[in-house]
């Protein structure tokens, strides 16, 4: 379940990131880089704020995290 919580989150903010780039400011790119470091940042470290954030919130860990995508 974090799994898939986790690539709703993460694919939404992407596509959030890139319509206000958009329709706002080019400045909104910056974002979608930001997020794009993390998670080649989680890939190496193991370790994905998200992921804690969503366990704090209670949701089940069943198996896959951000960390293993």
């Amino acid at each position: 379940m974090l799994n898939t919580y986790f690539r709703v989150i993460v694919g939404t903010m992407v596509l959030l990131s890139v319509v206000l780039s958009v329709y706002v400011s080019p400045n909104w790119m910056w974002f979608t880089v930001f997020i794009g470091v993390n998670l080649i940042q989680s890939a190496f470290t193991k370790w994905c704020l998200l992921e804690t954030i969503l366990v704090k919130l209670g949701v089940k860990n069943e198996g896959g995290s951000c960390s293993s995508c």
